[in-house]
C-alpha cells in the first residue's frame, strides 16, 4: 500500500532533511515512525501525501507514483496534522459536508458519509453544534473524521493524540485501531512509545532523515536488546549451584531467590529449563519473560546514533 526507496529531500544547498528513506507498508498494516523533532517525520509525510517532490528516490502510495501521479495520491489519502485546523465557527455536519465537497463527493454521498463518520465516532448528537464548543476529544474525532470522509486507503496521522488528556487520547487510540482493516493502511508520527507500542505491526525509528531501525517490535527488541532473557524466581534462597543448562541457555543473573536467564529458543529450552530446576527441588514461585519496552529499543538506538553511553 505504501513503498518508498532511496526517498530524500534536499533544503537550502546542502541540507538533507531525509536522506534515503526506503520504507514498505502492507494493506492493513500501522507503521509507527518515531524520532525527535526535526529528525524527517513531517518531511517524510509530506513527500507521501504528494505536498513536496523529492530530491532523489521514488515512492508509490495506494499504486500511485507521488510524483507521476499527485491528484491521484491525495485523493487516496488522508491526513491528519498536529494542529487539525477545525473551522470553529461551523457545526461538525457542516465541517465534513464542507471537506466532502473538497474531494468532490457528490450530495448524496456527502450526506451519507457524514452522517456514518459522524455515528462512528459518537459525534452523532454534537453534529449541530459548533465545533469551537467541543472537547479536545471531540475536536480530534472530528479532524479524523475529516481525513476518512473520502474514504481514503491510506492514513497519515501526524501526533494524533498530541497534547490530549488521557481519557481523551484513550478514545482516539481506540478509534485508530478500529480504523485498521483489511484494506486500510495507516502511518503513525508520534513521540508517545506506549501508543506506538500498543497500536503498530511495525516500527521505523528516524534520526537525522535517515532510518535507523525498521521491523516488529520483536524483531527490534531482539536487534537492539539481544536474546530474550526469563526469570526464575523462588520463594526462599535457593542454591542453584552448577545447573545443568541446555544449549542455548546463558545464566545472565543470579541472586538468592532469583535466576536470569538469556534464552535463544524459548520454546524449546524452556522446558528443560523449568525440569533442571524442579529435579533439584527447587521452591519455584514463578518463571517469566522479563519485561522489555520498546523504550528501551528506542534510547538505547538513540543513544548509540548520538555516541553516548546508554543506560538501562
Amino acid at each position: 500500500m505504501i513503498e518508498c526507496e532511496d526517498l530524500s529531500k534536499k533544503y537550502n544547498g546542502d541540507f538533507w532533511a531525509v536522506e534515503g528513506v526506503s520504507l514498505t507498508v502492507r494493506p492493513g498494516q500501522i507503521l509507527a515512525l518515531l524520532g525527535q523533532n526535526g529528525a524527517g517525520k513531517t518531511t517524510t509525510v509530506r513527500m507521501l501525501t504528494a505536498l513536496l517532490n523529492p530530491t532523489r528516490g521514488w515512492a508509490r502510495v495506494s499504486g500511485y507514483d507521488v510524483m507521476k501521479n499527485p491528484h491521484e495520491t491525495r485523493a487516496n489519502v488522508g491526513v491528519l496534522t498536529e494542529q487539525h485546523g477545525l473551522y470553529v465557527r461551523m457545526t461538525g455536519e457542516e465541517y465534513l459536508d464542507f471537506f466532502g465537497k473538497v474531494y468532490g463527493l457528490d450530495p448524496g454521498k456527502r450526506r451519507k458519509r457524514t452522517q456514518y463518520l459522524l455515528e462512528y465516532f459518537g459525534l452523532a448528537e454534537a453534529a449541530r453544534r459548533r465545533s469551537g464548543e467541543y472537547s479536545k476529544g471531540m475536536k480530534q474525532k472530528l479532524a479524523l473524521a475529516r481525513a476518512l470522509i473520502h474514504d481514503p486507503s491510506v492514513l497519515l496521522l501526524d501526533e494524533p493524540t498530541s497534547a490530549m488528556d488521557p481519557e481523551s487520547a484513550q478514545l482516539v487510540r481506540s478509534e485508530i485501531a478500529r480504523l485498521r482493516s483489511s484494506q486500510r493502511t495507516i502511518i503513525i508520527c508520534t513521540h508517545n512509545l506506549a501508543e506506538a507500542e500498543a497500536l503498530a505491526d511495525t516500527i521505523a525509528i528516524i534520526y537525522r532523515g535517515r532510518i535507523l531501525l525498521n521491523g516488529s517490535l520483536e524483531e527490534l527488541k531482539r536487534r537492539v536488546l539481544g536474546p530474550v532473557e526469563y526469570e526464575a524466581k523462588f520463594s526462599e534462597p535457593f542454591d542453584a549451584g552448577e545447573l545443568d543448562l541446555p544449549e542455548g541457555v546463558e545464566l545472565a543473573y543470579r541472586s538468592g531467590t532469583s535466576l536470569r536467564f538469556r534464552v535463544e529458543a524459548p520454546q524449546v529450552v524452556n522446558p528443560k529449563i523449568v525440569r533442571a530446576l524442579t529435579s533439584r527441588n527447587a521452591p519455584l514461585v514463578s518463571f517469566q519473560e522479563v519485561s522489555r519496552k520498546l523504550e528501551q529499543v528506542y534510547l538505547k538506538t538513540m543513544a548509540e546514533a548520538q555516541g553516548v553511553a546508554y543506560a538501562s
